[in-house]
């Protein structure tokens, strides 16, 4: 192929993905989650989607499924076709800790997925059952030390957050407590009102109606100061907790790689827009979550510096699954 006709090639492949950007999306859009209907991640998706549905004037489709660390939603996110009609909803731990955790992974964070937009932050609350005898993260660690391996905490699955949240605290403080995986995260919550488990980490949106409810209460946030949504619940430190400890994580939307440049772009400017909403930035701080409105490039940045820090946690912790 001669320059010329190279050149025309490329102008030709640019204008047809110009028109493709323009059209899309002509069809309904699918999104994948690996999270159950009715959890945080699952709201907010809902919410931004039938935003989305009526800039778009296409259906959005949420389709959840939870299960196995997450693995069915990005192996079915993977094999879809890279056209943007799929995409998945994805929080920091597959994306960023799950490579250092696992032997062996079904799917290739950085190789299968790209980003698309980001959604929002959210931190985590230490969390008891509301009846429980403990009011403060220091009785926490009391009740650990007298009692090595009897305290349980739960999650929502091997290498989330949840579990890493309950195994930096054993490693911070010393102690010896024992891990309870759930298939869904709900479960977690509803066994900890009940006794089944000691306690746990989790967000202000899953945990809420729970502690609406009489149900649970929170001993402490895991962010390094307090949030102006919860001012009278106090910081790790602040509970007699170890002073290091914080916990946070992300939510953010991906596309299987291959998805044209254009249309990634446009479903970033999109999200953008409906992320800036007034009554979707309300919702989202009603439930303890900050909107996180990132270009594909700043949201790759994101999971490149998390990746890093977990990497090194992951090793510190001495955590390797099967």
């Amino acid at each position: 192929m001669n320059k010329r006709s190279f050149l025309t090639a490329a102008l030709a492949c640019l204008m047809a993905a110009g028109a493709q950007a323009q059209t899309y999306p002509d069809k309904p859009v699918r999104i994948i989650l690996p999270f159950p209907t009715g959890t945080g991640p699952d709201t907010v998706m809902r919410l931004v989607g039938e935003r989305l549905a009526k800039m778009w004037g296409q259906q959005v489709i949420v389709d959840n499924r939870p299960g196995a660390n997450g693995w069915l939603a990005m192996e079915a996110a993977k094999r879809a076709a890279p056209d943007g009609y799929t995409l998945l909803q994805a929080d920091a731990p597959p994306m960023t800790v799950a490579p250092y955790l696992w032997k062996k992974l079904p799917y290739d964070p950085a190789k299968d997925f790209e980003p698309v937009a980001g959604l929002y932050r959210t931190f985590y609350f230490v969390t008891v059952a509301a009846d429980s005898k403990w009011n403060s993260v220091a009785d926490l660690i009391a009740a650990a030390k007298a009692a090595p391996d009897r305290l349980t905490y739960g999650s929502s699955g091997n290498g989330g957050n949840l579990h890493l949240g309950g195994a930096m605290m054993a490693k911070a403080t010393g102690t010896k407590m024992t891990h309870i995986p759930f298939k869904e995260t709900p479960q977690v919550y509803t066994s900890m009102s009940t006794g089944d488990i000691s306690w746990a980490v989790g967000t202000a949106s899953t945990t809420k109606p729970l502690l609406q409810a009489n149900k649970v209460k929170y001993l402490a946030i895991t962010s390094r100061k307090r949030s102006p949504l919860f001012p009278n619940v106090p910081t790790v430190p602040e509970s007699g907790g170890p002073a290091n400890y914080e916990l946070q994580t992300w939510v953010a939307l991906y596309a299987p790689t291959g998805v044209p440049k254009t249309i990634i772009d446009k479903v970033n400017a999109d999200v953008g827009r409906v992320l800036q909403d007034p009554q979707v930035v309300a919702y989202l701080n009603g439930v303890g979550f900050e909107t996180m409105v990132h270009t594909p490039a700043e949201m790759n940045e994101v999971a490149r510096k998390d990746s890093a820090m977990f990497k090194d946690l992951v090793k510190d912790l001495n955590i390797q699954l099967d």
